[in-house]
């Protein structure tokens, strides 16, 4: 298709050539791929980019012309500096090849070609190499372009002429070159129905290879495609890829806060930073009198105890490039990690509240026999009613502690703790396979925040009535992010929460001698 260049064409920045050529045979990454003759639906406002990213537009289609060999077509170059650049690169010669990329309808299998006989026009690139031979850059026109020439032989003649698609204005920026030669046109291809260079072929592995072997021997056309593509790279570079899987190991955090599920719960007010709570200091009293006697008078009083709202709120700060080319499990785990870390530390301010408020149990042996833990559970249980006519309920043990209660035996190496094991022993259920269990009548749970260093010292064991101490927690978790100017991203993960100690002598703590 000639091109006249006319005193016009130095204001146009035309790029124009063959998009594509019918019958002719190429290799894309879902093998041999050729487009038959009229197999390509022309839409409006058709977009020329930049190696097939969308994101990337370089101008759009003005007209094209179908012929027996193919399509041809104009695009108007935008004023940008994509646009100038696209300019330069086509009348150099670094990028002089036309893609196209489409939605296929229908296709058949030709002697292992994917033969293309209907199919939508997406997008058309401006693209470095090509894959499929006879689509050209035929003429770049810039606005200080003197003269533009054909190339030769570059473009047939058109037999139809198409439709027009309305040009856009773009702003200005700088001219840009003269005219160019083009040789190939490459097609997005890869599974249908949409054709795309850029989409992988499903053959990564032994497994997929091995899959889609069989199918071809089956009689898939499709399936025996994917293989003689696969089959195509000389040395199978890269065919058995290392595949990172989305389970992730972690053994050093998680959600359990067996303080916070061995006292009382409240809703944190919704204002402040503290907050208080009458509480009874000295209470009436009742007595014996005799006929027109004094009754006893003992006036009420009453105090507030006041309890501190604390933040619990942690960070974390990656790049923007990890933001954009991570997994989307990244961001799942990293959610997760920030909840297991505001549950380690919640649940410590109240193994901390009830270590400081707690009553100091005595000097104690090691709890070497079932004799020694109970004579402890006793005294904790006289001593929490005594002194908050409430009841011991649950338990606190350290994970030493709590091995040590497992392998107590009676004098026949009976386990006492054990009862499901040894029904004749009922002093409780405790079992390796979980962390909570059943301690002479107290619901034991295990905590890895009650440690000394040995595991085995003052403050791991901890007995609580629930009722003496209550956890006043924000009713949401807030994530809070920001983009900061040296290109990362910070996310807050934060809290509110109050540990209440009503009655400190509702929590006993085992001290050793």
């Amino acid at each position: 298709m000639p091109y006249a260049i006319t005193a016009a064409d130095t204001e146009s920045r035309i790029i124009a050539g063959r998009i594509v050529s019918w019958n002719a045979e190429g290799s894309t990454s879902a093998g041999r791929t050729m487009f038959k003759e009229d197999s390509i639906t022309m839409a409006k406002n058709i977009k020329l980019v930049l190696q097939h990213d969308v994101t990337r537009p370089l101008g759009k289609m003005v007209s094209f012309e179908a012929d027996a060999e193919g399509i041809t077509a104009e695009f108007k170059i935008a004023k940008t500096t994509a646009g100038n650049d696209a300019l330069e690169e086509a009348a150099t010669g670094l990028r002089s090849d036309f893609s196209v990329g489409v939605d296929v309808a229908e296709w058949d299998n030709e002697d292992g070609v994917m033969a293309i006989s209907a199919s939508n026009l997406i997008e058309v690139s401006l693209v470095t190499d090509g894959a499929i031979p006879g689509a050209e850059v035929a003429k770049v026109a810039a606005e200080d372009s003197k003269a533009s020439t054909d190339v030769e032989d570059a473009t047939p003649q058109p037999t139809t002429k198409g439709e027009q698609v309305s040009d856009t204005t773009v702003p200005e920026v700088a001219p840009a070159a003269e005219t160019v030669e083009a040789a190939k046109v490459e097609v997005k291809a890869a599974t249908a129905p949409y054709i795309s260079t850029v989409v992988r072929n499903p053959i990564v592995d032994k497994a997929s290879y091995l899959e889609h072997s069989v199918r071809a021997k089956l009689g898939s056309e499709e399936s025996r495609m994917y293989v003689a593509a696969a089959a195509d790279v000389t040395d199978n570079a890269g065919l058995v890829p290392t595949r990172q899987l989305t389970e992730v190991i972690n053994g050093i955090s998680n959600a359990d806060r067996p303080f916070i599920d061995s006292i009382s719960r409240g809703t944190l007010p919704d204002a402040g930073m503290t907050f208080e709570i009458p509480k009874i200091t000295v209470a009436p009293t009742v007595a014996v009198a005799s006929e027109g006697g004094t009754p006893s008078e003992t006036d009420q009083n009453s105090a507030f105890v006041t309890v501190n709202v604390q933040k619990f709120i942690g960070q974390q700060t990656f790049s923007l490039e990890l933001l954009d080319r991570s997994s989307p499990a990244f961001f799942a785990e990293l959610v997760r990690q920030m909840e297991f870390a505001y549950a380690k530390a919640t649940d410590n301010a109240v193994a901390t509240a009830m270590v400081n408020g707690g009553t100091d149990g005595g000097n104690r042996a090691a709890l070497t026999t079932g004799a020694l833990v109970a004579d402890f559970v006793s005294d904790a249980a006289v001593s929490i009613y005594k002194n908050t006519l409430g009841f011991a309920q649950n338990i606190v043990v350290s994970p030493e502690q709590w091995g040590a209660l497992m392998g107590l035996v009676d004098g026949s190496n009976r386990p006492i703790f054990q009862q499901t094991i040894n029904p004749q022993n009922a002093g409780g259920t405790l079992t390796a396979t979980a962390i909570r269990g059943n301690l002479l009548g107290l619901n034991l749970r295990v905590s890895r925040a009650l440690t000394d260093g040995s595991g085995v010292g003052d403050n791991t064991l901890i007995v609580i009535n629930p009722d003496a101490y209550t956890w006043y927690e924000s009713p949401r978790l807030s994530l809070q992010t920001n983009l900061i100017s040296t290109g990362q991203v910070q996310v807050g993960y934060y809290g509110y929460g109050a540990t209440a100690t009503k009655l400190g002598a509702g929590a006993y703590r085992f001290m050793v001698a």
